[in-house]
């Protein structure tokens, strides 16, 4: 059974964190040996650098804020991932570099070369061997993340900058459709799970 690198995208609101946790009981059931980790974060080095770029009460233009994510990036790439598909387990990540291309491309407005290169650089070109879009009405997904309690920096952005945030995730899942599977996060969390499980079943096996 190969080990797979499987990423969860989408805006805020979309459910990624409950569908990642439901996979993973789905590969534990299955028996197949797997790694959970998430962006930023993953390392300690990534961890502090989420509480920065998560931080509501900071200001940051967006080409040191991609610089952060790509240096998390690089540090989860090299300690945690690749290490954990050299053992054979596969590795499920809630975000990885199309948030990038979507967050900092698409809705702050940096050129996607730039990006392109940048993330090669750091992750090795590492790239998903299956990414879960949970594409969802980014004013249904700011409320759910508003009834979650205090919005975080990028929860606070305003409406056009998620729109234009979901426009990147759709227009990347358009250019790669072979790599993503795109899904109704509307959907209740059980009819995800299901769509989720028999996309990745024909591919584990």
């Amino acid at each position: 059974m190969k080990p797979l690198f499987i990423t969860f995208e989408g805006p805020e609101g979309a459910g990624k964190s409950t569908q990642v946790t439901r996979l993973a009981a789905a590969l534990a059931g299955a028996g197949v040996p797997h790694l959970l980790t998430r962006e930023p974060g993953g390392t300690p080095l990534g961890t502090t650098v989420r509480e920065v770029l998560l931080d509501p009460a900071l200001t940051i233009d967006p080409f040191p804020e991609f610089l952060l994510y790509s240096a998390s990036r690089a540090q989860l790439v090299a300690e945690v991932i690749r290490p954990a598909l050299k053992r054979g387990e596969t590795v499920v990540c809630d975000r990885y570099s199309d948030s990038s291309l979507a967050y900092q491309g698409a809705g702050r407005g940096l050129p996607e070369a730039l990006l392109r290169d940048l993330t090669r650089e750091a992750t090795g070109g590492l790239r998903p061997d299956l990414t879960v879009l949970l594409d969802l009405d980014p004013a249904v997904g700011l409320q759910r993340a508003a009834a979650r309690g205090q919005p975080d920096r990028l929860e606070q952005a305003d409406l056009a900058f998620h729109t234009r945030v979901r426009q990147g995730f759709l227009a990347l899942a358009a250019e790669e459709p072979a790599r993503f599977l795109v899904l109704d996060a509307t959907q209740t969390p059980d009819q995800l799970a299901s769509s989720i499980w028999i996309a990745l079943e024909g591919r584990l096996n």
